[in-house]
């Protein structure tokens, strides 16, 4: 999908990028008044991209809480107030998952929503991987299938310069999805998570660098910390990496928020100097 913004700007290659690290718990507006502090702490910016984690804000509630908070597109108290915010602070606002209606009455979708600065809905995305493993955590196992619904479509979101490719956390460990993304022109890949610690301190920092490589693409994934309600322990570090696989900012451990200022025009100009794309094999000579 390539959404086109309805809000006018300046194609401008230079954006501020910013990740908002949070301790998400069952009530919505505790975590809500959490993203609003964070928000005024960002520096101001024409061209301004803010993304939100995983479940940011419903979470360590059960299956039962988020199917009370879901509702379809562009409804639903959690889906305004985000917008709201997106408008108050005139910036792209990327709420990374929240609960919306699917056709099955016993799961939801867990929808990636993406706000204009004049508060409009202009992408969505639904997770397509879904989280049914064992890990050695307090937690020991998850199926998220069983009130998740998995989508069925990729999202790229183009708004002026930016090429916005949409994902959530358990999506980084397949990498065909990011090179799809890729092949559509992405030059930002967005990953709000929620990885556990195990998880997290195994894989996270190489799962993220590996998909900025690859794809000669930013990366910008804010996670949740800490301990929740349920218990479940979150990894952090959320990160910023650029192209070349470097991280320009990582928020360890502490709820707060990273923010750099980026030229997108760096992926064009590593992609000139290493077309690994083209050198891509597997895209043409060796199809079966």
């Amino acid at each position: 999908m390539i959404a086109a913004s309805p809000y006018s700007e300046p194609n401008d290659s230079r954006w501020r990028l910013s990740a908002l690290q949070l301790n998400s718990q069952p009530d919505p507006a505790s975590n809500f008044a959490q993203v609003a502090a964070l928000l005024a702490t960002l520096p101001k910016a024409q061209q301004h991209l803010v993304v939100l984690p995983e479940c940011f804000a419903v979470f360590g509630g059960g299956e039962q809480l988020q199917r009370q908070f879901q509702a379809p597109l562009g409804e639903g108290l959690l889906q305004q107030q985000a917008a709201a915010l997106a408008k108050a602070h005139q910036l792209y606002l990327l709420a990374g998952s929240m609960p919306t209606a699917s056709p099955d009455p016993q799961r939801f979708y867990a929808s990636s929503l993406l706000f204009g600065p004049d508060g409009r809905l202009l992408a969505d995305y639904q997770k397509l991987h879904l989280f049914d493993v064992a890990v050695a955590d307090s937690t020991g196992s998850y199926r998220e299938s069983a009130g998740t619904m998995p989508g069925n479509k990729v999202t790229l979101s183009q708004q002026g310069s930016l090429k916005l490719g949409m994902t959530i956390c358990y999506d980084v460990r397949f990498a065909g999805l990011a090179q799809q993304l890729a092949a559509l022109g992405m030059n930002v890949l967005a990953v709000p998570s929620a990885f556990t610690r195990p998880t997290g301190a195994a894989h996270w920092h190489t799962l993220l660098r590996a998909r900025a490589i690859e794809n000669q693409c930013f990366v910008i994934a804010p996670g949740q910390t800490g301990v929740h309600a349920n218990g479940r322990e979150t990894y952090g570090h959320s990160l910023i990496i650029d192209p070349w696989g470097q991280v320009l900012a990582d928020a360890g451990s502490d709820v707060g928020a990273i923010s750099v200022e980026v030229d997108l025009t760096d992926c064009q100009q590593l992609a000139q100097k290493m077309p690994v794309k083209l050198h891509n094999r597997f895209n043409s000579e060796l199809k079966p």
